[in-house]
Parts: structure tokens; C-alpha cells; sequence
């Protein structure tokens, strides 16, 4: 559904892709994850065709970007990390009017809104203003607008980005249903957890370069230790001197916690627990310790 080669983006004398390739498979959920200013928008905006790059090759649903872009978008739907929601329309509005953006007719439109209503939730909602709705809905509704001329591919911008966490969840079961109706999915996220949940394979960028590429699980297991034991309180540096490279095979300080990395945390939480001044969190690893192992920690504007 998506190929791209060698892919290159410069501003000013800055190279903010730098000759990318990318593979997204008919059917998959594919994240394209990394810290702010890794690249990722401009990405998006390569492969949408809305801007022009420096080098390399992009096809789309079958059509060469940017040369057939149009024809291109056409045929994807995007859920943008904004909504863009028409407040002059109501729900139903909103969808009749998006898809005659794509040249149907009124009748298939007005066909495919009762499907697309009950997908979002919002079938009880049809004819409220935008403005009545709560961040959730709009979302859903967003997402449901994706969908109206029946897509290939679609791609989510940080489709969760500022919802709570029954949104969040309600979101993800739409995505789930999409992707088991064979739908490919393009993911932009900054939350690691879902695209743990969401995505079968993903790249990390930084720098606009990949540095990994996989399924997710692959990744912790080739990245990261399994355990993970987070301590932090009263007495924290003295233990950490004391006992942190005895019991543990890696570890960070951050702040006031220290990650220990271990692949047996039993003997972690064994002296531990001579130590009630510390408390401790003890959990597996996960796609954030990838993430931020292979980015950094330092906060990026």
C-alpha cells in the first residue's frame, strides 16, 4: 500500500529526512513513531503529497507522489492530530458534506452515514452541533469523516492525542475493528502504550533517520532486559551506590527514580526490602523503554 525509497527533505541547509525507506503492507496497522522534531510530520506531508521532497520515490496506493497526489488522496483518509470539524453543520452535515469532497453522489453518501454514525457511537448525536459534542466524540466523529468514501489506506495523526481514558479505549476498539476488516492503517502516536496495542510492525525515527524497525514485541526483546524495577525515595543515592550494579544488568538515574534493568528482578526486590525508606515499582518492560533507550531522555522542542 505504501513504498518509499530513499526519501530526502531539506529546509534551509537542514536534512529533515534523510533518504528514508519504508514498507506498509496491505491489511497491517504500521506506526511511524519518534521524539518531536524526528521528522515524523514532515513524513506525513512527503507521503500526502502536500509537499514536494529533495530525492527519492513515493508510491501510494499504487500511483506515484507527488506526480498523482490527488489521484492519490483520493483513495486515503486522514485523521488530522487537529479536528477540523465544520462547527456550522451538525454531525450528519459534517459526513454528507466530506464526502462530496470525494465525488459522490448525495444518495451514497447519505447511504454510508447511518454505518459510519453507528461506527462512531453518534448515531443518537446525528443532528447536534459540533459544539455540543465532547472532545471524544469529536474525535470519533473525525475518524468516522475518514472513512466516508470507504478508503484503502488511512492515516491517523496522534489520533488520541488529549482525550481521557474511556475515549482513548473507545477509539482503539474502532481501530481494532477497522484493522480486522483488513483496512491499512498508518499511526502517528506519542503514546508508546498504543502503539503497542495497535501497530504490527513500526520504525522509530530521530534525526529523520530510522533507528528500528520491527513488531513491537521484537523490539523489546532485542532492546530491553525484561524486568524492570523503578525506585525511587528517601536514601535513593546511597542505595544506588551501594547496590545498583550488584543486582542490577543496567541502570539509569532520572531525576528522583532510578530505572534498574534486569533480567531477574527477584534479587532487586530481595534488598529492597531492607530498605523501607525506598519505594519501588516492579512491572515487565515495554515499548517506551525501547523509545527512549534509542532517543534519549533530554526533552526535545
Amino acid at each position: 500500500m505504501l513504498k518509499v525509497r530513499g526519501l530526502t527533505k531539506k529546509y534551509g541547509g537542514t536534512e529533515v529526512v534523510c533518504g528514508l525507506d519504508l514498507d506498509v503492507r496491505r491489511g497491517e496497522c504500521f506506526g511511524l513513531l519518534g521524539p518531536n522534531g524526528a521528522g515524523k510530520t514532515t513524513t506525513l506531508r512527503l507521503l500526502l503529497g502536500l509537499i514536494e521532497p529533495d530525492g527519492g520515490s513515493i508510491e501510494l496506493a499504487g500511483l506515484a507522489v507527488p506526480q498523482f497526489a490527488r489521484e492519490a488522496r483520493m483513495k486515503i483518509g486522514v485523521v488530522p492530530q487537529l479536528d477540523n470539524l465544520d462547527p456550522d453543520f451538525s454531525v450528519r452535515e459534517n459526513l454528507l458534506a466530506y464526502g462530496r469532497y470525494f465525488g459522490m453522489s448525495k444518495a451514497a453518501v447519505a447511504a454510508r452515514v447511518p454505518e459510519l454514525l453507528d461506527f462512531a457511537g453518534l448515531a443518537s448525536k446525528a443532528d447536534a452541533q459540533i459544539a455540543q459534542l465532547s472532545g471524544g466524540m469529536k474525535r470519533r466523529l473525525t475518524l468516522a469523516r475518514a472513512l466516508v468514501h470507504d478508503p484503502d489506506i488511512l492515516f491517523l495523526d496522534e489520533p488520541t492525542t488529549g482525550l481521557d481514558p474511556q475515549a482513548r479505549h473507545l477509539i482503539w476498539q474502532g481501530l481494532r475493528r477497522l484493522i480486522a476488516a483488513g483496512k491499512t492503517i498508518v499511526l502517528t502516536t506519542h503514546f508508546m502504550d498504543e502503539a503497542e496495542r495497535l501497530a504490527d510492525r513500526l520504525v522509530i525515527l530521530d534525526h529523520g533517520r530510522i533507528v528500528t524497525e520491527g513488531a513491537p514485541r521484537a523490539l523489546i526483546e532485542s532492546h530491553i532486559e525484561p524486568a524492570v524495577v523503578e525506585v525511587y525515595g528517601e536514601g535513593l543515592a546511597d542505595w544506588t551506590r551501594a547496590h545498583a550494579t550488584a543486582v542490577c544488568t543496567r541502570f539509569e538515574t532520572v531525576g528522583e527514580t532510578l530505572f534498574c534493568y534486569t533480567h531477574n528482578a527477584d534479587p532487586v526486590i530481595a534488598v529492597l526490602q531492607h530498605t523501607p525508606a525506598l519505594r519501588y515499582i516492579h512491572r515487565p518492560s515495554n515499548l517506551e523503554d525501547v523509545f527512549l533507550k534509542l532517543t534519549g531522555r533530554d526533552l526535545r522542542d
